[in-house]
């Protein structure tokens, strides 16, 4: 596989994914106000989206112990595309809901199956370039969601955003032909186990973001019987040996933080920007948009720097600099735009160097075997942590009623700010752990 030209296409066509996620933000009032609904009802079209995107990439890169991924690709590109043709004619709450579902169950194959191939057929001299890449049009993405959102909404209204991912038919084409053909190992795919994580994740999100006990309830139920399944399955779907390794469970704790700052974060600064110094949705964006383009820019060269550093130098020194931004934020979040601006030009490149590290160490401590369902649970758990903060951020602010506007924005970043504590504690605790297994063998 030639991965200099596979790499930049692949991460072009996972741009366009992501960037599904943001884009429809700046587009809610506008939504809400055409359809006559709530806003409560509202937000399940970015919800809806989140949730199946997550869970889709994790079935995906499960899947690809099985199924080829060329197959995957074709089947998860083409539910996507053409369910974003059919969202350009919704004109009722029901079919934009069905054809934002749609799209996310097509959407994970990208997401799902790129951190496996770079795993599987880039080698580990190179593979730090690849994944960096991949994190980077993910970060930038997300920057310039709301801006291509605006512009589309603007001018040609919310269903002109579905013409936007309706590209990945044009790029799926050139995909399978520069994939490398497979041959898919026997296995047995565990259906019910793929159902029960999926019933996990969901019922965790309802109860958090719903603050309902009853969901709570009905989510530990669940937990209950996806771990007896666990003991008496064989070949399950999330792998139990993952589960039972230390250093792994410590660097999937330090994924869901890492996703829990950059979601949070991407959910505040707007709402900073828009209700503390009432700039517009192009104007937020036009904010956002330089720590984004910057974080593609840098892209080959924190790639080959983790290459040849090593990946933990860029995770130690991406938390110093995620934690001094947040630390930044928390004091002086509401004294000027530019105090947004300035942070999110450090922020995106560090978070972006972060996680390429973080995938490329836990890509490298897998065994073969196990790196379609390590690298696509750790995801599932990074993009859980995005939609838990979202949520938990909308929260803590509603709980603040009564605080004024700025300080209780400050007090939301105190939170993040001690989540960036926490996962640096946790890499500290990790890189002592496998300095001693290192000894050892």
């Amino acid at each position: 596989m030639n991965d200099k030209i596979v790499m930049p296409v692949w991460t072009i066509g996972l741009f366009i994914v992501v960037m599904n996620t943001t884009m429809f933000n700046v587009s809610i009032p506008s939504i809400i106000q055409d359809l006559h609904i709530t806003a409560d009802l509202g937000s399940w079209v970015i919800s809806s989206y989140s949730i199946g995107y997550a869970l889709s990439t994790v079935i995906y890169s499960r899947l690809s112990d099985a199924v080829t991924i060329r197959k995957l690709l074709m089947v998860g590109l083409c539910v996507l595309g053409f369910s974003s043709v059919f969202g350009l004619f919704a004109h009722s709450f029901g079919t934009l809901l069905a054809a934002r579902i749609l799209q996310s169950a097509g959407a994970g194959v990208m997401a799902g199956l790129g951190l496996v191939l770079a795993s599987r057929y880039i080698p580990p001299e190179r593979r730090g370039s690849a994944i960096a890449m991949i994190s980077a049009g993910s970060a930038m993405a997300f920057g310039l969601g709301p801006i291509v959102g605006g512009i589309i909404s603007e001018y040609f209204g919310w269903n002109g955003l579905f013409a936007v991912t309706c590209l990945v038919l044009v790029i799926l084409p050139v995909l399978l032909r520069l994939l490398p053909r497979e041959e898919a190992p026997p296995f047995r795919f565990d259906l019910a186990g793929a159902c029960y994580t999926v019933v996990n994740a969901a019922t965790l999100l309802l109860a958090v973001t719903q603050l309902s006990w009853l969901w709570l309830a009905v989510s530990l139920l669940s937990f209950a019987v996806h771990a007896w399944h666990l003991r008496r399955g064989q070949e399950t779907f999330i792998n139990p040996t993952l589960l039972r390794d230390s250093t792994y469970r410590k660097l999937v704790v330090i994924g869901f933080c890492l996703l829990i700052l950059n979601l949070g974060n991407l959910f505040l600064m707007p709402l900073v920007l828009a209700k503390a110094f009432g700039l517009s949705a192009m104007r937020i964006g036009l904010t956002i948009a330089p720590g984004a383009i910057l974080s593609a820019f840098l892209t080959r060269f924190v790639g080959r720097w983790i290459d040849r550093f090593g990946n933990m130098r860029f995770l130690l020194l991406g938390h110093g600099l995620l934690a001094l931004v947040l630390l930044g934020f928390f004091a002086c979040v509401g004294a000027s735009p530019f105090v947004i601006l300035a942070g999110y030009i450090v922020f995106s490149p560090a978070f972006s160097a972060t996680l390429a590290s973080l995938n490329n160490e836990t890509s490298q401590r897998l065994p073969k075997p196990l790196i379609g369902s390590g690298m696509g649970l750790m995801q599932l758990i990074q993009f859980f942590g995005g939609s838990i903060s979202v949520a938990v951020c909308g929260l803590l602010l509603e709980l603040q009623t009564h605080t004024a506007l700025v300080p209780s924005y400050k007090h939301v970043y105190g939170v993040l700010l001690a989540v960036g504590v926490v996962s640096l504690g946790m890499l500290l605790w990790y890189k002592q752990s496998a300095r001693q297994e290192a000894a050892v063998q």
